[in-house]
């Protein structure tokens, strides 16, 4: 990685700017994931992409992590910053709760990411992969909240 003479204060640092880093490098774990599973067509990648990277996925894994106690308190915080924070934008393929939840989730990417805690950002990463594929596979999970309906573990040990 480039080293920057400029020190960034992430603990500081404004929660929708945590989320245009957390926006960026989820979605580098994601193509990166897509292109290892051999999907190869660039349609094909970008119509899974959003699996993962959509504002309704992403609720749905802070819903998770949050709902299974899976964050520390300070994770916690760094998401109801990013679910608290205004973008001044109005989505336009989802409600604003479930707007305020993937940016929630894209805040603490970001925030691992710039504290550069890697096993912990894929650690997280890992999780919302299994989510992801667990819904896909068996046509959903969740309930309207976001909250898994199954009972089974899910443990973050799927590999990228």
């Amino acid at each position: 990685m480039v080293d920057n003479e400029r020190k960034l204060d992430v603990k500081q640092m404004n929660s929708l700017a945590l989320a245009y880093m957390g926006d960026a490098a989820y979605e580098v774990y994601v193509r990166k994931h897509l292109l290892q599973s051999g999907i190869a067509k660039p349609h094909q990648l970008q119509k899974a992409s959003v699996k993962y990277v959509s504002a309704k996925a992403q609720a749905e894994i802070v819903h998770y992590l949050l709902g299974e106690e899976l964050l520390s308190e300070e994770e916690k915080a760094v998401v109801m910053r990013g679910r608290n924070a205004k973008s001044g934008t109005v989505p336009k393929n989802t409600d604003v709760q479930t707007y305020r939840y993937g940016t929630a989730f894209e805040a603490l990417i970001g925030y691992l990411f710039l504290l550069e805690r890697t096993e912990r950002l894929e650690e997280i990463i890992n999780i919302s992969f299994k989510l992801v594929k667990e819904r896909e596979g068996k046509g959903g999970g969740f309930d309207e909240r976001g909250i898994r309906n199954r009972q089974e573990p899910c443990d973050g040990s799927f590999k990228i």
